[in-house]
């Protein structure tokens, strides 16, 4: 009821909009980013109900009809969509995958640099990766914000998984927000209250904006001319957001301590069969697992949801180029992950036509 109490403000029956979106709330941002060591300003801030629509919000400023937007494959497949929709071309660039090294995934800057084009005008990295678990890392940061410097274009940072670290994976200084520090490029940082307080159906997000201040407030300037066009959030939820954030931690803890308890069941159950493998992951809510090579991660997938009636998801639909490649969810509720383990345990022992 308390979470349903926050709309309740009297003061939320009065219209007063404001396009970045009302201080109040837009000063609970700030504090969440005072709470990662990042000091920003509530000018700096834009809020939206989704971070999809503020990708849109993005495309339409940074680009015109045909450019390109270079984004790390495999990733989300609803970017392809979000591009389409608004006249934009993704180009992908490689996660490179190294079982030995330290991390598992990192950024492969070389093909990166290959793919920029005169067309092309950003850079979208997700922190950490979905569904590949990778923190972008300081020596990646630096390079990102280089190479985006050194041909003029933005760098698009979707940080909605970067609360949920995975226990001795990753440093705190790899796993920090890139709003913290100084940006050399300009840099639009997303996220919203769908993971950090696992409230997806209440639709608050936020834009970010950093990197230069006098490229920062042009391009500030252009997009509260579009988010004043839309003013989307609607002031319930705008009031509602203080609390709202205060009261992440409890929620927070709760997803953390599933996700790594199934992680561990996940790793307990594959030890003691050498047919499934777990790719390396850092943190976020999903695991990625390697079949094997006889076992097409599509075929699998429809197979197990039409004998087990358990659902995965193909590599196929993040863009893996491997054929092998299933992605799970780590959110289930333990004894359901634990029988959803064994069934596909159970389908990928034989192979799949």
């Amino acid at each position: 009821m308390q979470l349903l109490a926050e709309l309740s403000a009297e003061s939320a029956r009065t219209y007063d909009p404001d396009p970045r979106g009302m201080l109040d709330a837009r000063d609970a941002v700030c504090g969440y980013y005072a709470d990662h060591g990042a000091s920003i300003q509530a000018e700096q801030i834009f809020l939206t109900t989704s971070t999809s629509e503020g990708y849109s919000w993005l495309f339409r400023l940074l680009c015109d009809a045909g450019d390109e937007v270079l984004i790390a494959q495999p990733s989300y497949p609803l970017f392809d969509l979000l591009a389409t929709i608004d006249d934009v071309k993704l180009a992908p660039y490689g996660l490179l995958y190294d079982p030995g090294g330290d991390h598992g995934w990192s950024l492969d800057l070389h093909a990166l640099r290959e793919r920029i084009t005169q067309r092309t005008r950003a850079v979208i990295v997700v922190h950490p990766n979905n569904p590949t678990g990778h923190y972008t890392s300081p020596n990646e940061r630096a390079a990102l914000s280089a190479l985006c410097r050194e041909h003029g274009l933005a760098l698009i940072v979707d940080e909605v998984f970067l609360d949920y670290p995975f226990v001795g994976q990753t440093s705190a200084e790899a796993n920090g927000s890139f709003a913290r520090g100084e940006q050399t490029a300009l840099t639009f940082v997303l996220s919203g209250l769908s993971k950090i307080a696992a409230l997806p159906q209440m639709k608050a997000s936020w834009i970010v904006c950093l990197g230069p201040e006098d490229v920062r407030n042009e391009a500030m300037r252009r997009l509260e001319i579009i988010a004043d066009t839309f003013l989307s959030m609607n002031t319930p939820v705008q009031h509602a957001v203080p609390g709202w954030l205060a009261g992440r931690g409890a929620i927070q803890r709760q997803i953390r301590e599933r996700v790594e308890r199934n992680l561990s069941a996940l790793d307990r159950a594959i030890a003691q069969d050498h047919a499934i493998a777990r790719l390396a992951c850092e943190g976020g809510w999903y695991a990625t697992l390697r079949t094997p090579t006889f076992a097409s991660g599509e075929a699998l997938a429809i197979r197990l949801i039409e004998n087990r009636g358990v659902a995965v998801h193909p590599g196929s639909f993040f863009g893996f180029a491997e054929h092998n490649r299933l992605v799970a969810s780590l959110l289930p509720e333990p004894d359901v992950f634990g029988e959803g383990v064994a069934a596909l345990i159970a389908e990928a022992a034989s192979p799949v036509t």
